[in-house]
């Protein structure tokens, strides 16, 4: 049961570290973009690393297992693209404007915060309604996220902390996505880090979910597909969203230099526990 604990807890702060996205568009004047581009290629390079090298590997070692080399093999491959399905169709789903993947930068709030003192009551309504959407859209993609983090750090406790680490970075980006339009909505600072801070609760609701719904069906056949969905949603968050948000944020090289410092950081962790 403590491990369990150990797990929520991770899950809690990577998701609430929307909330930091938040407080740095509510506190900060500009965005340090070379930093954010570092981070996220940093965290795209440990979700890489650790999904292909460790977490692919122990699905297809435990549904082998059971199912036998080829069989399991071919389980392990559908599942990975599975979870790749899931987040691509929840990223279909939601539209351009309100997607928590659009870029924001900091500044944005000041260039608007007079503008919104002019807008008419029908105005607002509109800009209320995409704020609060972009919420919306946030809290459903980190649901699945929520469930991936927990389950990673349920079973392996190794690559825990890594993870949990890349999945925050991930998300302060994300806060800063949900803070600028609800500010457009609603002119407050307040609200704008209020619902994004909200926003982040639905990854432990994730942990909590699937914990509830998994747990009394967990064997080795269940918890490698798991794993394998696991590793094609993180995949997928990386290449989708990370390396090109980090991209927009800075430089290629930049983005780069942080892909390859946090698969060397993975693969370095990973050693240290063999």
């Amino acid at each position: 049961m403590e491990q369990v604990f150990i797990a929520f807890a991770l899950t809690l702060f990577a998701g609430l570290c929307t909330g930091i996205g938040s407080a740095l568009a509510f506190f900060a004047k500009k965005t340090n973009t070379k930093f954010l581009s570092i981070s996220l290629g940093f965290s795209a390079g440990v979700m890489i690393y650790v999904s292909m090298i460790e977490i692919f590997v122990e699905a297809r070692k435990l549904l082998s297992v059971e199912l036998g080399f080829k069989l399991g093999s071919w389980v392990t491959v559908g599942a990975f693209f599975f979870g790749m399905l899931i987040i691509a169709i929840i990223d279909k789903l939601i539209p351009s404007g309100e997607n928590p993947h659009d870029i924001y930068k900091i500044e944005e709030l000041e260039g608007t915060e007079n503008d919104n003192l002019k807008d008419t009551s029908k105005d607002n309504k509109k800009l209320l309604r995409m704020g609060l959407l972009t919420a919306l859209a946030v809290a459903i993609h980190n649901f699945p996220e929520g469930l991936a983090t927990f389950i990673s750090a349920l079973q392996e406790p190794s690559i825990a902390i890594p993870i949990t680490i890349a999945i925050a970075i991930h998300n302060i980006p994300e806060g800063i996505a949900v803070s600028v339009p609800v500010f457009y909505a609603t002119g407050s600072r307040k609200k704008a880090f209020l619902y994004s801070f909200l926003s982040g609760l639905s990854e432990p609701l994730g942990a909590i979910i699937g914990y509830l719904v998994l747990m009394p069906f967990i064997n080795n056949v269940t918890l490698g597909i798991i794993f394998a969905i696991v590793a094609g949603i993180m995949i997928f968050i990386s290449l989708d969203e990370l390396l090109p948000s980090a991209r927009e944020y800075g430089e290629h090289h930049l983005s780069i230099y942080g892909l390859v410092a946090g698969m060397a950081v993975m693969a370095i962790s990973l050693l240290l526990f063999i």
